[in-house]
C-alpha cells in the first residue's frame, strides 16, 4: 500500500462510488478504499446484497452491516445499520431513491452555500439517473448510471393505499422527483426487476479495469495522515496510503468519525476521549439531525399483502404539518408485507401484522455524534435528540393522527385492522415514545458552511477548514437532513464533489 495516488477516497459507499469513478473519468488516478468485502462482478455479489425484496443484510451480526449503537432521548438504545460493503448502505436499504427538494437545495443555499442551489444541482440530478418512467421529460435524465423506476402491479393492500389517499382528499404525486406539491404517489426506487441496484453495482462495475480507478476492499481506514497542515494520506489496517488529495466518504458517521479520531473536532471532546488536538473544528459531530420514525400496525387479511419475492414497497405519502416550514415536513411509508418477512426473506406466520411508518421529515431537535474512545475500533454513539422540542412532539402527533385516519378510511377497511391509537395529546405523546425510532438518515456530522459559521467544518467546495488537501464528500456535510429519503442525495453529493474538484 505504499504507492502514491492523485486521489484516496475512503468509503465505497453510496457517494463514495461515484466520486471515484467521475474523478477517475476527469483523468485521476483513484485509490479507493472500503471497510467491508469489494464485489467486482454485481452478479456475483451474495443474493440478500441484491434481493430489493429483503432486508437481509440490514440485520444485525450480517458483515455488510456495520450495526452501530445509537442512543434515544431517555437512553433508550437502538441498532444503526449501516452498509459496510462496496455500495455502502445502498447495497443494503429498502432502495428508496427520493431526490432532494428545490426547498431543501433553497436551504443549503441560504445558510451560505450558493453552489448547492437547486439550479446547481439539476444537472447532475439528471446526469446520475436513467429514470424508466420519466427520463424523457424535462428536469430529468434517460441514460444515467442508477435506474429509477416505479413500482406496479402491486398487491391489494398498495392499490388501497392509494385509495385510502384519495379518499381523504389528498392530492395525487404522480413523480415524487419532480418538485411538485406533495401528496401520494408511488415510490421511486433503484431497483430493476427486484434486483438491488446499487452504486457499486452502477458506479464502479462498468469501470472494472479502468487504468485510473483501483478498488481494495477489506482495508479499514484508521486515521487521515496530516504533515506541515496537510492532508497526505491516510493510515490503514494494511499500512500507509500516501495520496495528494484525501476525501472522507464514509458516511454521516464514518466521516466524523475519523476527523475526530484524527484530532479534528471539538478540542474539550477530543481531549475526554485520549486524542490529541490537531484542529479545534467545533461542529465535528455536533448539530446533526435525522428522521424521528414510529410505526402503526396493521393486520392485514390473508392474501392482501406482498408475497415473499415481491415488493414490500409500493406507493408514499407526504403531507405537511400545521404551520410547516417547507411543505412535505410529514411522511407515511406504508410497507406491504411484515418485516419478519422482509427481514428474511421468509412468508411471515399468518396473523402477523403490516407496519405503517410516519416519519418527521424536518425536525428543530438535534443530535450528536461522540467519540467513545481514540481506539479505532471502538464504534462512535450517536445521540438523537428526537422529539425534544414541542414543535416536533407537535408535528409527529399530527402524522400519526393522519396515519391512523388512512388507516380508517373506507378503502382499507375490508383488507385488514389498524392497531388502537390514543386520542388524547400526553397519551400519545407517551405512546409515541414507546415506539420511537428512527429512520437511519444521519446527516450533518461535518456540515458545510460559510467561514462565519462556528459550526461549519467544510467550506461549500466540501474543503476542511484547518487542513489542506482534505474532503468530505458524503451527506456529513448536509446543513440539515434533506426532507426526503437521504439515498439519492448521496448520490448527488458524490457527483457534486467530484464537479467541485475537477472544476
Amino acid at each position: 500500500m505504499a504507492e502514491h495516488w492523485d486521489v484516496v477516497v475512503v468509503g465505497a459507499g453510496t457517494a463514495g462510488c461515484p466520486l471515484a469513478a467521475r474523478l477517475a473519468d476527469a483523468g485521476r488516478r483513484v485509490l479507493l478504499l472500503e471497510a467491508g468485502a469489494h464485489h467486482p462482478d454485481p452478479a456475483a455479489a451474495p443474493a440478500e446484497l441484491r434481493d430489493a425484496a429483503t432486508l437481509r443484510a440490514a440485520v444485525s451480526g450480517h458483515p455488510a452491516n456495520w450495526d452501530l449503537p445509537g442512543l434515544l432521548p431517555g437512553g433508550r438504545e437502538v441498532r444503526v445499520p449501516r452498509g459496510r460493503v462496496s455500495g455502502g448502505s445502498s447495497a443494503v436499504n429498502a432502495g428508496y431513491f427520493v431526490r432532494p427538494t428545490p426547498a431543501d437545495a433553497a436551504g443549503w443555499a441560504a445558510a451560505g452555500n450558493d453552489l448547492w442551489a437547486w439550479e446547481r444541482l439539476l444537472p447532475a440530478l439528471c446526469r446520475l439517473e436513467s429514470d424508466r418512467e420519466y427520463g424523457d421529460r424535462p428536469g430529468h435524465g434517460a441514460d444515467g448510471p442508477v435506474p429509477v423506476t416505479r413500482p406496479t402491479g402491486g398487491p391489494p393492500l398498495a392499490c388501497a393505499f392509494a385509495a385510502a389517499a384519495e379518499e381523504l382528499g389528498l392530492p395525487a404525486e404522480p413523480d415524487k422527483n419532480a418538485g411538485a406539491p406533495p401528496g401520494y404517489g408511488p415510490l421511486p426506487r433503484n431497483v430493476v426487476d427486484g434486483v438491488r441496484i446499487s452504486t457499486a453495482a452502477a458506479y464502479l462495475a462498468p469501470r472494472r479495469g479502468h487504468p485510473g480507478l483501483t478498488v481494495r476492499g477489506g482495508v479499514r481506514v484508521l486515521r487521515v495522515l496530516v504533515e506541515r497542515g496537510r492532508a497526505v494520506g491516510v493510515r490503514t489496517t494494511a499500512g500507509d496510503v500516501r495520496a495528494d488529495e484525501v476525501v472522507l466518504a464514509a458516511g454521516a458517521v464514518g466521516s466524523a468519525h475519523l476527523l475526530l479520531l484524527s484530532g479534528i473536532g471539538p478540542p474539550d471532546r477530543l481531549r475526554t476521549a485520549g486524542v490529541d488536538v490537531l484542529v479545534a473544528a467545533p461542529g465535528v459531530g455536533e448539530e446533526c439531525s435525522d428522521h424521528p420514525l414510529v410505526y402503526l400496525p396493521f393486520r392485514p387479511r390473508a392474501g392482501t399483502t406482498a408475497p415473499p419475492g415481491g415488493s414490500p414497497l409500493d406507493g408514499v405519502l407526504h403531507a405537511s404539518s400545521a404551520g410547516a416550514e417547507v411543505p412535505g415536513d410529514l411522511e407515511v411509508l406504508p410497507w406491504l408485507a411484515p418485516f419478519a418477512q422482509v427481514m428474511t426473506g421468509h412468508a411471515a406466520p399468518e396473523g402477523e401484522v403490516v407496519e405503517v411508518g410516519v416519519g418527521l421529515q424536518r425536525t428543530a431537535g438535534r443530535g450528536r455524534l461522540v467519540l467513545a474512545a481514540a481506539d479505532p475500533a471502538a464504534a462512535p454513539v450517536v445521540e438523537y435528540g428526537h422529539l425534544v422540542e414541542e414543535a416536533d412532539r407537535r408535528r409527529m402527533r399530527e402524522g400519526v393522527r393522519l396515519a391512523a385516519e388512512l388507516l380508517r378510511t373506507r378503502a382499507l377497511a375490508g383488507l385488514g385492522e389498524p392497531g388502537a391509537v390514543p386520542a388524547e395529546d400526553a397519551a400519545l405523546d407517551a405512546w409515541i415514545r414507546d415506539r420511537l425510532t428512527t429512520a437511519v438518515h444521519l446527516s450533518g456530522t461535518a456540515r458545510m458552511g460559510p467561514e462565519s459559521d462556528p459550526g461549519a467544518v467544510v467550506d461549500q467546495e466540501l474543503r476542511v477548514r484547518g487542513v489542506e488537501g482534505l474532503r468530505v464528500a458524503d451527506t456529513s456535510v448536509l446543513p440539515r437532513v434533506t426532507s426526503r429519503g437521504p439515498a439519492a442525495t448521496a448520490v448527488l453529493i458524490g457527483e457534486r464533489a467530484a464537479e467541485l474538484m475537477v472544476g
